[in-house]
């Protein structure tokens, strides 16, 4: 896989959502309609006590990417009610086209005492074209269970041959590395299928290899290009990753002929950070997706995403 950067084609900074939020377009998720692309992305507000709380926004491309026709100026999915798995954010959003509703698979955040975070992955419905989404039920149709114990994320899900498909992140342990610093989690990728979307029947296994010891796996994204399939997803250290640029996120690469068994090998993913630039220090939260026939790849470059997005277009294989 080759792939060539295009550039950062969404700036938070130069955008008119800073009126409303404070910083932030997290985890692009494609949509492809007949004449637009519909990217979803997290945002963030500080809540009345000053923490941070994620929602879902969007913007509108053109089919060639170089220009924003819409956005969403309004509350395009609400945050949970109160003691709910998604009361405190969204992140990321992963919608799929199902008939003529679309799906969105959801991560969402709830604060805790003793670690920082719990999560689950919910489902929400729209059925005016993606502008709002509504949930199917209070609870999510994924979560923590005996063998993936906590902080089940990052759900992305595709069909192939009416089966649906989930990729998406489980957490195996959390560690205080430091004297006097907060836990740090660690987690890996994980599998489920369902033929309704809605029960899901986990593989309740690691699917990914990891590289080094204390490697956290995130955000699965998986194309079928002929007779193979290809994930790309991020990964880094489980601590010191905020301010070392070299335990900070870069993408990984996997590929598989049956949809079971996955070999990895990141230096055939065909990208990495640039030299110098605002991608030079971290790539994070991929997403592929297929527009006109051609392949594209939208990323978050340094500092998780809180300056813009990014996009690549694969140029050979």
């Amino acid at each position: 896989m080759k792939w060539k950067k295009l550039g950062q084609i969404f700036d938070f900074n130069k955008s008119s959502f800073k009126d409303k939020f404070i910083s932030h377009s997290q985890s692009p998720q494609a949509l492809v309609f007949k004449n637009f692309v519909r990217i979803y992305f997290s945002t963030r507000k500080k809540s009345e006590n000053r923490k941070f709380l994620s929602y879902i926004q969007y913007v509108d491309f053109d089919k060639s990417f170089s220009k924003i026709i819409n956005q969403s100026n309004h509350e395009v999915l609400a945050l949970g009610n109160l003691g709910s798995f998604d009361e405190h954010g969204i992140f990321p959003m992963n919608p799929i086209k199902v008939k003529n509703k679309i799906y969105a698979y959801t991560s969402g955040w709830t604060r805790r005492v003793s670690v920082d975070v719990d999560s689950g992955i919910g489902l929400v419905v729209s059925k005016n074209g993606g502008e709002t989404f509504r949930r199917i039920g209070a609870g999510p149709v994924l979560t923590s269970s005996l063998y993936e114990p906590f902080l089940v994320i990052d759900g992305f899900v595709k069909r192939f041959d009416d089966i649906f498909h989930m990729w998406y992140i489980y957490g195996t342990d959390w560690k205080i590395y430091h004297e006097n610093k907060n836990p740090e989690r660690t987690y890996v990728i994980g599998h489920a299928i369902s033929h309704n979307g809605i029960d899901w029947k986990k593989e309740n296994r690691q699917i990914i290899e990891s590289k080094y010891k204390g490697e956290c796996q995130a955000l699965p994204t998986v194309i079928k290009k002929e007779d193979r399939y290809h994930m790309y997803f991020c990964h880094r250290n489980s601590y010191d990753f905020r301010n070392n640029p070299k335990k900070s996120y870069k993408l990984g690469y996997a590929y598989s002929d049956d949809l079971l068994n996955w070999i990895r090998d990141d230096s055939l993913s065909g990208i990495d950070v640039s030299e110098n630039s605002w991608d030079s220090d971290m790539m994070c939260y991929p997403n592929l997706f297929v527009c006109f026939n051609e392949f594209y790849l939208l990323y978050n470059g340094n500092d998780f995403g809180k300056n813009g997005f990014g996009l690549a277009k694969l140029i050979e294989d």
